[in-house]
């Protein structure tokens, strides 16, 4: 399992393959576009890049977690779920 700090730098990694976070962000891409998404394969693991819409913002995906990018910084939005002990 990933840690935040390992998930973000993936995620930074993926950013980086796409142009940079100013790109993704300030590029909006209409909701009906046919590649609305952008997958990048960074140490074996899939990044998932949601460029920003007119009202949302731009998300990175790796492993369960989930951050909105933005020009300067990246934001936890969701941490994987942790599965109970049996």
């Amino acid at each position: 399992m990933l840690d935040e700090a390992e998930a973000a730098r993936l995620v930074e990694e993926a950013c980086e393959r796409q142009g940079g976070k100013r790109i993704i962000v300030g590029s909006p891409r209409h909701p009906f576009a046919l590649s609305p998404t952008q997958d990048e394969e960074v140490d074996g693991q899939t990044v998932t890049i949601h460029f920003s819409e007119i009202s949302s913002p731009a998300i990175g995906v790796v492993g369960g977690w989930t951050f909105e990018i933005r020009d300067e910084e990246l934001i936890v939005l969701q941490r994987p779920r942790v599965k109970p002990a049996q």
